[in-house]
This record gives C-alpha cells, sequence and structure tokens, in this order.
C-alpha cells in the first residue's frame, strides 16, 4: 500500500513515515502543499494523508485541485484546528476522512487500512437518496424539490450519513467523522441530532430515512425512506 504523507512538520512527518513503514506501507513525504499536488498527479497513490495548514498551497486547496483533476485516491485529512466547520469544509472538498491533531497513530492505520480497503468510487457532485439530495458545494439540502434548513452539524451528520448510505454507522464512527477523536462527551448527543434530523428531512414528508439498528448504530436508506 503506498501512501502519500503531505505535512510541513518535519519531526512529524519523520515520525508517521517511521511508524507507517513499520506497519508495511510504502511511505513518500512532501512537505509543502505544492510539492504534494504534483506528487499525487503524477504518481499513483493507494491512499493520501494531508495536512490543511501547509506552506505554498494548503490541504483545502490540495484536495480541491485533485477532485476537479477526476483524481478520487481516498484523502485523509489532518489539522490542528478544531470546529465544526472546518471537517465540514474537509468533506464538502471531497476528503474521505479527518482526524484532528494530536491523534492516536493505531486510529490513523486503521483509517487508512479502511480507506484503502473501500477504494477510490467518484465522488458525484450531488448526494441523492431517493427524493432526498445533498449538495455538498452548495449546502443545500432538498426533500422532493423543498429546500430543508439545517444547522452545520446536522447538515455534516446528513452528509455523511449520505455518504454511507445504505450501511450501518455506529454512533462510534459517526462521532469520530462528524465531531472529532477529542469529543469526550455523551455519545448519545448522536441520538439526539439524529433525532434533529428525522424532525426535518422525514417526519414532515412522511418518511423515514434514518434507521435505526438496535445495538449497533444508524442506516440512511439508499431510497430516502
Amino acid at each position: 500500500m503506498r501512501v502519500l504523507l503531505v505535512e510541513d512538520e518535519v519531526r512529524l512527518a519523520e515520525t508517521i513515515r517511521r511508524g507507517l513503514v513499520a506497519e508495511g506501507f510504502v511511505v513518500d513525504v512532501s512537505h509543502d502543499g505544492m510539492s504534494g499536488l504534483e506528487e499525487a498527479e503524477t504518481t499513483p497513490y493507494d491512499v493520501i494523508v494531508l495536512d490543511i495548514m501547509l506552506p505554498r498551497l494548503n490541504g483545502y486547496d490540495v484536495c480541491r485541485r485533485l477532485r476537479e483533476a477526476k483524481n478520487w485516491t481516498p484523502i485523509l485529512m489532518l489539522t490542528a484546528k478544531d470546529g465544526d466547520l472546518d471537517q465540514v469544509d474537509a468533506f464538502d472538498l471531497g476528503a474521505d476522512d479527518f482526524l484532528t491533531k494530536p491523534f492516536s497513530f493505531v486510529v490513523l492505520v486503521a483509517r487508512l487500512r479502511a480507506l484503502v480497503r473501500r477504494g477510490a468510487p467518484e465522488r458525484p457532485a450531488q448526494l441523492e437518496a431517493g427524493d432526498l439530495t445533498l449538495d455538498p458545494g452548495t449546502r443545500v439540502v432538498r426533500r422532493g424539490g423543498a429546500e430543508v434548513s439545517l444547522t452545520p452539524r446536522e447538515f455534516g451528520l446528513l452528509h455523511y450519513l449520505m455518504r454511507h448510505r445504505g450501511d450501518v454507522v455506529s454512533k462510534t464512527e459517526i462521532l469520530e467523522s462528524v465531531w472529532d477523536l477529542n469529543y469526550d462527551g455523551d455519545d448519545n448527543v448522536v441520538e439526539v441530532y439524529v433525532g434533529y434530523l428525522r424532525r426535518k428531512i422525514d417526519q414532515p414528508f412522511g418518511r423515514r430515512a434514518i434507521a435505526t439498528v438496535r445495538g449497533v448504530g444508524y442506516r440512511l436508506e439508499s431510497n430516502g425512506g
């Protein structure tokens, strides 16, 4: 498995590189966004680890340019920033996963292996589940043509569920992807926000898009409910 690591903190990059090599990865390292973009454009990788705060070209722009060029290599973004919109922005631009520094190396390896297993499917400009649509670029959600207003957190949760539509996802997976690894509150917050979404995208339209899989997690029905 070949990895491109784009990280400007030289010591951190070397620590990650050594750890990944020990886990059996082949790792190339770039220390700025422009050289990282050039490497990604010219060399086939199984997965890219991409910091957001980079010299010459930030990680958001690297991700955006790759997706505009129809390069669908899975991207896991790293950042020291924290906040709801950072993760939503990363996913909007086509990133596949997100880790906030400091992070567990064991978790990083697990996430990378999961991304490699899933491969590199194309990302449609608009996500659809029946008559439920979500446009990551404009952040517009519609149900049967009617626009639905969501908070940033609700949008992030729906975006994650629609990207994994048809699959069962656990509360832990949702927390790590829509909140972050540093969240140490009650995992019932996921249940609360699922309830908020149901009251906005399902109940007013007589639908049941988000199913609870008892003891496991949630599934957004591929047909929109």
